[in-house]
């Protein structure tokens, strides 16, 4: 009787040398492995700074500008502007772009969908943000006029991108049945735009901040009042933010892990 040749296995728990696959994946597992402790440092230093960097414009605008409010005094609407557009276009928007990251555990699919609501919430702040500041310029006395300063250019620039990033990434990596040739192709593109808009969003608010603090800040923001230095301190943790953020978020050896069923069931591995 003929025996058959021996078929090549398909080993993912030793990765012996019949699986090209399983040995790639645990070649990634371990290079993933040894990254994880400094990722982990800088992810939650991301974290902190992020968070005391909605904390200090909250005192800011909540102590040296007055508190806030809505239609009855546009002047404390306007504090919303600031407040929203760091937790949304840069806070949340930040941490829905590392949640494969750091959550890397976790399926591919549940995290789809929470990196899609948590951006979804940034969006919804940001449009919220958008509103105070443009009632607040038609409603004072006389009138601001609006989008005339590059904050404002490059603050609504960032805001349109993220809507149609948002809603493109919805149709392309959610939409049922769309080949994953196709997600793959497109996959480059989400990332790119995903942190041009983020690094957008950061130069605006510093744009912002510093416009804010130029006309605003009594006595002369040269003189370096308190407000200025609270200003200035602001500006720098969002500089540390962002830095951390793109840092974390591009360099490949913070990649999240490939698993089995992902290699299996898709031509790719969209992250």
């Amino acid at each position: 009787m003929l025996m058959s040749p021996k078929q090549p296995r398909r080993d993912w728990d030793t990765g012996e040398e019949g699986s090209l696959i399983g040995r790639g994946i645990l070649d990634e597992m371990e290079n993933e492995a040894q990254h994880i402790p400094f990722f982990t440092k800088l992810f939650t230093l991301s974290q902190v700074v992020g968070i005391l960097s909605v904390v200090l414009v909250g005192v800011w605008c909540g102590y040296f500008r007055g508190g806030f409010a809505w239609f009855n005094d546009p002047t404390l609407q306007f504090n919303w502007h600031p407040f929203l557009m760091t937790l949304g276009l840069v806070f949340f928007y930040a941490n829905g772009a590392m949640i494969y990251r750091g959550f890397r555990s976790e399926k591919k699919k549940k995290l789809k969908i929470l990196h899609m609501l948590i951006q979804l919430s940034a969006f919804i702040f940001s449009i919220v943000g958008l509103v105070a500041v443009f009632d607040f310029h038609n409603k004072s006395h006389p009138p601001i006029p609006n989008m005339y300063s590059l904050h404002s250019w490059v603050g609504l620039c960032t805001v349109i991108l993220f809507a149609c990033q948002w809603l493109v990434g919805l149709l392309t990596f959610l939409f049922p049945g769309l080949r994953p040739s196709v997600r793959a192709a497109y996959l480059p593109i989400h990332q790119f735009f995903g942190l041009f808009i983020f690094v957008g969003a950061v130069a605006s608010c510093l744009l912002g901040l510093t416009e804010k603090a130029i006309f605003s800040i009594k006595p002369k923001y040269s003189a370096l009042p308190t407000e200025g230095i609270l200003v200035n301190v602001i500006g720098l943790a969002l500089i540390l933010f962002g830095g951390l953020v793109v840092y974390l978020v591009s360099h490949t050896k913070f990649r999240r892990q490939t698993t089995e069923d992902e290699v299996l069931l898709t031509d790719t591995v969209l992250e």
